[in-house]
């Protein structure tokens, strides 16, 4: 027999017990009713909160996110997110763990002004590392960690048992692909439809999906391809993985060929995929590399993409029949590199074809001598997207992303699938 209780009722029973919410489980009540609001409910409703930050391999961000909960209906209603991000990322403080903690600590003021302090108790607050600390030696990830756990016991929020850890790969990809389902109102009961997402961070990059073709699961080349999302009394049985070093960043590392060495304090990275004339310092992770082109040597298109490939040959998976997977939503990298690009509006996003980054990298790669763009590592990036979604997930020139930073004014992240597991326990297995 289960008893219902209202979010609220569960957070402060918690908060008052000390216990743990994954002790109850993880089990995903009805999301059917979940619905994005702009606009609060008139009467008889409960407004409540939970603060998650993402501390990703290139930044940290906070969302805040507002909750109703009305009365007449079973679930609340997502009615606000306030959103700020500042760089880098908390593993470029692997030596000074202590500057990674006031960077949180100064992130944790837009909560204290977002929440009323008369919810402050009863607020989830939770930090969620990835690829940034599981690129990281162990010790080095648990002392970051355990100085984000202080920050967050100094603070007036409500701090669950698990409230500061390294988030799994595929329950990162798993719930974003629930945020973005959320926001774009597929889970309802009577949905047919949802939408895949590709995340692409810094230091790893994310694939889910729910298969229309009984092959693409059964050609899944391991079992931790296929995750099985339950809700509605109904089993999503999604096609999910997560790439760790995969990242646009980590995959600079990789063609640059400076992932297994040991001589990056004095060696000199040369890539075709850089400006010829170009030399520089670039820095990821909290190590700084010395890059250059090749002067005198090969450049472009052609000689960039071989570099890449082998960033992608072997490593990541083609699902089978993925142009047959519905739409895809991509976000954080390949959003800020089409922007770069001139591919999409840098406020408004858009759709582009697989073709489109191809030909952009081919523009951009024969140009960079003459007419340099902003970023030296733009034909690189751009080059590695297009080699990433192409010889790598296997999409056609044909398939269209839709590139977007935010859904009905929600950023498009994991954070918001995360906020929803606080209230709701989704049963992940």
């Amino acid at each position: 027999m289960k008893l219902a209780a209202s979010p609220l009722l569960l957070l402060v029973l918690l908060a008052a017990a000390g216990q743990n919410q994954a002790q109850l489980g993880r089990s995903l009540l009805d999301l059917s009713s979940f619905l994005p609001a702009l606009s609060r409910p008139a009467n008889h409703s409960r407004i409540f909160h939970a603060v998650m930050f993402d501390a990703g391999s290139t930044g940290t961000r906070i969302h805040v996110y507002t909750f109703i909960q009305g009365d007449s209906e079973p679930l609340p209603v997502l009615d606000n997110e306030m959103f700020h991000s500042v760089k880098p990322g908390l593993s470029a403080y692997a030596d000074a763990p202590e500057v990674a903690g006031h960077t949180v600590r100064m992130l944790l003021k837009v909560a204290k002004k977002t929440v009323p302090r008369v919810d402050w108790k009863r607020t989830p607050l939770v930090l969620r590392a990835t690829a940034g600390l599981r690129l990281l030696p162990a010790e080095r990830a648990q002392a970051l960690l355990d100085q984000i756990q202080l920050v967050f016991d100094e603070s007036p929020f409500f701090v669950p048992d698990d409230g500061v850890s390294i988030m799994n790969g595929t329950d990162e990809g798993i719930l974003a692909w629930v945020s973005l389902n959320f926001l774009t109102g597929h889970l309802k009961a009577q949905s047919k439809k949802t939408v895949g997402i590709l995340d692409l961070g810094g230091g790893s990059t994310q694939i889910t999906f729910l298969p229309t073709v009984r092959k693409t699961i059964e050609d899944a080349p391991a079992a931790d391809f296929v995750a099985r999302l339950d809700f509605l009394n109904t089993t999503f049985e999604l096609y999910s993985h997560s790439y760790l070093g995969s990242g646009i960043m980590a995959a600079r590392l990789s063609t640059l060929g400076a992932l297994t060495t040991d001589e990056s304090e004095w060696r000199v990275f040369r890539s075709s995929c850089l400006p010829g004339k170009f030399r520089d310092e670039w820095s990821f992770g909290g190590l700084v590399y010395r890059v250059s082109g090749e002067p005198g040597g090969p450049e472009g298109y052609k000689p960039c993409y071989q570099e890449v490939l082998k960033a992608v040959k072997g490593i990541i998976h083609q699902p089978y029949q993925l142009e047959s997977g519905g739409v895809f939503y991509a976000f954080s990298y390949y959003y800020d590199r089409a922007v770069d690009a001139g591919l999409i509006d840098g406020l408004t996003g858009g759709t582009v074809q697989v073709r489109d980054f191809r030909k952009r990298a081919k523009e951009v790669c024969s140009d960079m001598t003459k007419n340099p763009p902003a970023s030296p590592f733009l034909c690189m990036d751009l080059t590695y997207i297009t080699c990433l979604l192409k010889d790598g997930f296997g999409f056609k020139d044909s398939a269209a992303l839709q590139l977007t930073k935010k859904v009905n004014n929600v950023e498009a992240s994991w954070a918001l699938g995360a906020a929803l597991d606080r209230f709701h326990e989704l049963k992940i297995h």
